[in-house]
């Protein structure tokens, strides 16, 4: 950890406090789905039957969404990242199932506060994974809250699994007749909520019928006390008057993916940049050209105007034959200057076990080896890419953050790209058309 960093700790509870020197450990129990009947398939599609993850039924989240699509995958917990999902699969209605995530989880909550005094690495220097909290039945609405064995702490009711209604999967008019095509989709929501300090952290990964996956972090609980003495320019007032100014901060949010698409681990790295010219004094519209740069390095990448990057299958094909891929989606990011790991928004690094945690990093690399994600870009080659996405918000504190604070969110997507061959909720007398659509349809 660097030396310019601040030995102020947060508030935490004795037992919290003392098991953060112990180290590692991951332990969990209980059933972890309840999964509520789905309509059938599309008369045109083949039941195939569903992939089991590698491992038991305590440990194994289940889930068919509307249209038969099914996800599937293991979770575990670990005291320094907190909730890790493994062997995430998708399965399209009446298709055999395809490999997506080998792993997926939180890589770092970083929080320099603007004063320069006080920083926090909230998973690997403030017990993260140790105050994970205990759920309602209400917090869980309609789902499954399943038991966590947290060491040092005990039995945490602290995973919930749900479905949540989030409005049009799609709508399509036909051109002739009061036809409508439309589905109101559901997602399976994966999530806990732990304690660093004041702050309360919702995990939650969502997973749609149509492959997409959303991963967040919403922050919430309360603005720190001991942070009320910063002036005009790195806080704001939210006492009456020009009175209890809370410090402004970052919270600069890393995850870390390992795809393995089709479960192979030869996935590769693509980015794609698109130019806009203006349009030619002589008349017509302005031209757009895009191009595709295989990204064969390790690579810090910065997120500009009309670049993305997207993770593509080394092995796996749809039926039309196009390679099988995710795009990364960023949502809103406040890029931190202060520290190099905070600089860029992706990542692409080679898959090494020791690398863990975007910043402080406690896998044991070797000297010199460096403990945050920007040390490891170092030019090796990509032949098993582990992605790390940077997603950051500058909090300046407002009157209606108190109390409780309401919940801010960050996060990203995986949107799926040719893993499919068709939307793959496409209504039966549509499915003939792949390709130029027909007219009139």
């Amino acid at each position: 950890m660097s030396t310019q960093r601040t030995t102020r700790t947060r508030r935490r509870g004795a037992v919290l406090t003392a098991a953060v020197l112990l180290g590692t450990a991951t332990a969990a129990a209980g059933p972890a789905t309840a999964a509520p009947r789905a309509p059938a398939p599309p008369p045109t599609a083949t039941p195939q039957p569903p992939v089991q993850p590698a491992c038991s039924a305590a440990y194994r989240i289940t889930q068919k969404l509307e249209g038969g699509a099914v996800w599937n995958m293991c979770w575990r917990y670990n005291t320094d990242a907190g909730l890790t999902l493994d062997g995430v699969t998708y399965q399209a209605p009446g298709a055999a199932p395809v490999k997506v995530l080998t792993s997926a989880r939180l890589a770092q909550i970083h929080v320099p506060y603007d004063d320069g005094v006080a920083e926090y690495d909230d998973l690997t220097g403030a017990g993260f994974g140790w105050g994970l909290q205990n759920l309602k039945a209400a917090e869980c609405p309609g789902g499954t809250i399943t038991t966590v064995k947290v060491p040092e702490v005990g039995q945490v009711k602290g995973l919930c699994t749900t479905t949540r209604a989030r409005g049009h999967a799609y709508r399509m008019a036909a051109d002739g007749g009061d036809k409508v095509y439309q589905v109101q989709g559901k997602d399976l929501l994966v999530y806990t909520v732990n304690k660093v300090g004041w702050y309360e952290y919702i995990s939650e990964w969502r997973f749609s019928a149509d492959g997409t996956i959303g991963a967040n972090v919403g922050a919430t609980g309360s603005l720190s006390p001991v942070d009320y003495n910063a002036t005009d320019g790195r806080g704001w007032p939210i006492g009456k008057g020009a009175r209890a100014y809370a410090t402004s901060h970052a919270h600069n949010v890393f995850w870390k993916l390992d795809f393995g698409l089709d479960g192979s681990t030869k996935d590769r790295i693509e980015q794609f940049d698109s130019t806009v010219t203006a349009p030619p004094a002589t008349g017509g519209g302005p031209t757009v050209k895009t191009k595709r740069t295989v990204v064969t390095k390790e690579l810090a990448g910065d997120a500009k105007n009309m670049r993305w990057w997207r993770v593509v299958s080394g092995t796996g094909k749809n039926a039309d034959g196009h390679a099988r891929s995710y795009e990364i989606v960023p949502g809103h990011t406040d890029t931190h200057a202060g520290r190099g790991f905070t600089k860029h928004d992706v990542y692409f690094t080679q898959s090494r076990a020791c690398e863990q945690f975007a910043s402080n990093n406690i896998g044991n690399c070797g000297t010199n080896a460096g403990d945050s994600v920007d040390k490891w870009v170092n030019g090796e080659t990509l032949t098993k890419p582990s992605v790390w996405v940077n997603i950051g918000f500058h909090h300046i504190a407002r009157d209606e953050d108190q109390q409780p604070m309401p919940v801010h969110w960050q996060g990203f997507q995986l949107a799926p790209r040719d893993l499919t061959a068709m939307n793959p909720l496409t209504p039966a007398d549509l499915a003939s058309q792949n390709g130029q659509p027909d007219l009139g349809s």
